[in-house]
């Protein structure tokens, strides 16, 4: 006789961010590449084209990193756009207006990939911990073969 056993020893942990130096070394890696790419395949005069790439990659990095690493992340993909994205090429400069825009979109996105990956892992080690409604025989603890 088969006896059915579950595998799992518990709830399992909502998984634990990456550290916040290893997101900025992406952070700084991921644009120097995306800038460099952008610069070479469409010509360097394209910012409107950078900052929404480097704002998805801010979102990206956010999806495993700490509320605190966004600024850093911010400021490290604001230093490539504004230093290589746009002429003169390997100047920084502060335009007012736009730059201070620029890091606000930028911390934006890396704060909503953030708060959207801390959302997704709640609901989900939630649905792990709360018990199943729709079938109330496995609720109780046992389990149930369906043949497939």
């Amino acid at each position: 006789m088969i006896e059915w056993m579950p595998l799992g020893t518990g709830a399992r942990p909502v998984p634990q961010p990456v550290a916040t130096p290893l997101v900025w070394a992406g952070a700084g890696g991921g644009a120097l590449v995306l800038v460099a790419l952008l610069n070479t395949v469409v010509g360097p005069d394209r910012p409107e084209l950078a900052l929404p790439a480097l704002s998805l990659l801010a979102a990206l990095l956010g999806l495993c990193a700490r509320f605190t690493a966004a600024p850093g992340t911010a400021l490290l993909c604001w230093l490539f756009l504004n230093g290589f994205a746009i002429p003169p090429a390997g100047a920084l400069t502060w335009a007012g207006h736009r730059d201070t825009t620029w890091l606000a979109c930028l911390l934006t996105a890396a704060l909503i990939g953030t708060a959207l990956a801390r959302v997704l892992h709640a609901r989900a080690a939630y649905r792990r911990l709360a018990p199943d409604r729709a079938r109330p025989d496995t609720a109780a603890g046992e389990l149930e073969w369906d043949g497939r």
